[in-house]
């Protein structure tokens, strides 16, 4: 399970995919696939479209991937109905998933109102059924800078409590740079009564371009000593730079106290390695 080993001697390694578009993307994906594992992961996980968008695919990965290493299923909620998440949820356990990460998710693009629909409304309510009617470990998000909809850092933390006492064993942070944000939602977490492992999510900033895009679509930020040596820096040398740094977080990340580090793959897999190895997590 993956909260017995966030609690462990050693620290985790483990990897995040999405599911391909196209052939091209699926290639990659899977090409990407097998030399991550390479590293001897203890788990992976598959992302979720917003309102189920890739539904199909992102199962057919989960199915791929469960037979080679432990998978999480991500499974998003908003505007679902019990009937189609219970749907899901069994699909996930005949492909031999054991964990799977509970999220609200964001509105689809062409059905914005999609958070008023369906039974589920929150990443709680999701906690809830998944728990009380199944044997699967359950999993939620945490945000290191806050979730966009929420006061504070205190409301946060709250929530996660409120998750942990619904029967989440572990969250996953969403994106973040540096090693403070992390300390400072595992000490609000831990005041407010959640003290399940969580695990830092990283993304390699192997392609400094479309790093700082997602960062800016997503909310986080940037150190701006880090942003200011990427804008002035030509491909090559951003590349240099922002892994670097990458590799030191992960590194800090560790010494601070986190159970493993899940690195945001993108379904690439040589920024990825190269974090890895750099914080000594390849087996």
């Amino acid at each position: 399970m993956i909260s017995q080993k966030s609690l462990g001697a050693q620290p985790t390694l483990s990897f995040e995919f999405f599911p391909p578009k196209d052939a091209d993307g699926e290639a990659t994906l899977w090409k990407s696939f097998d030399k991550l594992i390479a590293t001897s992961p203890d788990f992976v996980s598959v992302t979720y479209g917003a309102g189920g968008s890739n539904r199909e695919t992102s199962l057919a990965v989960v199915d791929r991937m469960a037979k080679e290493v432990t998978t999480i299923g991500h499974l998003t909620c908003v505007g679902s109905s019990k009937s189609s998440t219970r749907e899901v949820i069994k699909r996930f356990e005949a492909a031999g998933v054991h964990s799977i990460l509970a999220l609200r998710g964001d509105p689809p693009r062409d059905n914005p109102k999609a958070l008023d629909d369906g039974d589920l409304k929150t990443a709680l309510d999701l906690v809830d059924l998944v728990t009380s009617e199944t044997q699967l470990e359950v999993g939620v998000a945490a945000f290191p800078e806050g979730h966009p909809e929420s006061p504070d850092l205190a409301h946060d933390a709250k929530v996660l409590a409120l998750k942990q006492a619904a029967g989440a064993k572990y969250a996953m942070t969403q994106l973040f740079f540096t090693v403070e944000a992390y300390t400072d939602l595992v000490e609000t977490s831990r005041l407010a009564g959640a003290t399940l492992p969580i695990i830092p999510g990283l993304m390699p900033i192997g392609n400094a371009a479309k790093v700082v895009r997602m960062a800016e679509m997503s909310g986080a930020k940037l150190p701006t000593g880090l942003l200011a040596k990427l804008n002035g820096a030509d491909e090559a040398q951003a590349r240099i730079i922002g892994m670097d740094y990458s590799i030191k977080l992960a590194q800090d990340l560790l010494a601070a106290g986190a159970p493993g580090i899940h690195l945001f793959a993108l379904n690439f897999s040589k920024a990825a390695i190269e974090v890895a190895r750099g914080a000594g997590l390849c087996r």
